[in-house]
């Protein structure tokens, strides 16, 4: 990965993001988890465990070694195609523009006034059940599932970019997936789903601390409460079911002044997430606009990193 390369992507995620009509290789991802899932039920319906565990293996390595060749193919039959289709499939693994696109959709609805939009449009975004959401609690929302898209959706592919390439971003996007389509907890995932999910959680340990200090350094330079910010990720990081997502919901709630967790209603039941943050203020649809300009703020930092990073091994 040459810093020209990553500063195209970036640049192509944050104009352009996900193409409608071109094919997402996420997409084709999941339909291959699906397919071999299926599979794998059959093979192994008495040890899903390790079923898991080759599940895991069957997709993620075909998906580096297929993104490698392909590259090397493309650059093969022509250099400047070669980086064309390097560049976009690095763009590809980032999802700064789409993250936004997709909360903007319910803002936009709250800002109508109609808010059974808003909750529709949010639940293509959160698998939580959004039904019966109040304004409050639909941005709430917003503001968690971008605080924690932040580190999985720009920051670790950013990072796994600069450290292997476009090959190891489009492994660990393989990663992200598995873990969103077979990693919960429960009685049809808890055996095949358990070992995607701790790879899941493995790969994510670096980036979403990055995050967390990415989103106080954002904090500091966008005039907000970066103190709070790195305050309230020391404590209340850890306040989540996922070792990973609490550190940048964290830092985000300090910047804010907000406090995010409490009830939440999951397939029909009620839960109750541990509280991140400190109820300074009511969440109103202006702090979701403030986490969108600590996402972009944030992608730009962790961008330069990378691209200094990068320019410095070169």
């Amino acid at each position: 990965m040459t810093p020209a390369i990553f500063i195209e992507a970036y640049v192509v995620d944050i104009i352009i993001g996900d193409p409608r009509r071109f094919p997402h290789p996420v997409v084709i991802i999941g339909k291959a988890v699906k397919y071999l899932e299926d599979k794998i039920r059959l093979l192994y319906p008495f040890d899903k465990k390790k079923g898991g565990i080759i599940l895991w293996f069957a997709v993620v390595i075909p998906v580096y070694f297929i993104t490698c060749g392909a590259i090397k193919g493309c650059l093969l039959i022509n250099p400047l195609f070669g980086a064309i289709i390097t560049v976009l499939l690095a763009s590809l693994t980032l999802a700064t523009k789409s993250l936004y696109n997709e909360s903007k959709v319910v803002l936009n609805a709250l800002n109508r006034g109609d808010i059974e939009e808003a909750r529709k449009s949010l639940s293509m975004i959160v698998g939580r059940d959004t039904e019966n959401l109040n304004e409050q609690g639909i941005c709430r929302a917003v503001i968690e599932t971008v605080s924690e898209n932040l580190s999985d959706g720009i920051v670790a592919p950013m990072f796994y970019l600069a450290i292997g390439g476009v090959p190891l971003a489009m492994a660990y996007k393989a990663i992200n997936t598995l873990d969103s389509m077979v990693g919960y907890k429960n009685a049809r995932y808890g055996d095949i789903g358990w070992f995607s999910a701790k790879m899941d959680d493995i790969w994510n340990w670096i980036p979403a601390r990055l995050t967390g200090f990415i989103i106080i350094l954002a904090a500091f330079i966008l005039r907000l409460n970066w103190r709070d910010s790195w305050r309230i990720m020391r404590r209340d990081g850890r306040n989540h079911s996922s070792p990973n997502s609490g550190m940048p919901e964290a830092a985000a709630a300090g910047a804010l002044n907000i406090q995010l967790g409490g009830k939440i209603q999951y397939f029909g039941k009620i839960f109750h997430k541990p509280m991140i943050g400190d109820r300074i203020k009511e969440i109103d649809r202006d702090d979701v606009k403030k986490t969108w300009i600590i996402m972009f703020a944030s992608s730009f930092l962790m961008a330069f990193v990378c691209m200094a990073v990068l320019g410095m091994v070169q």
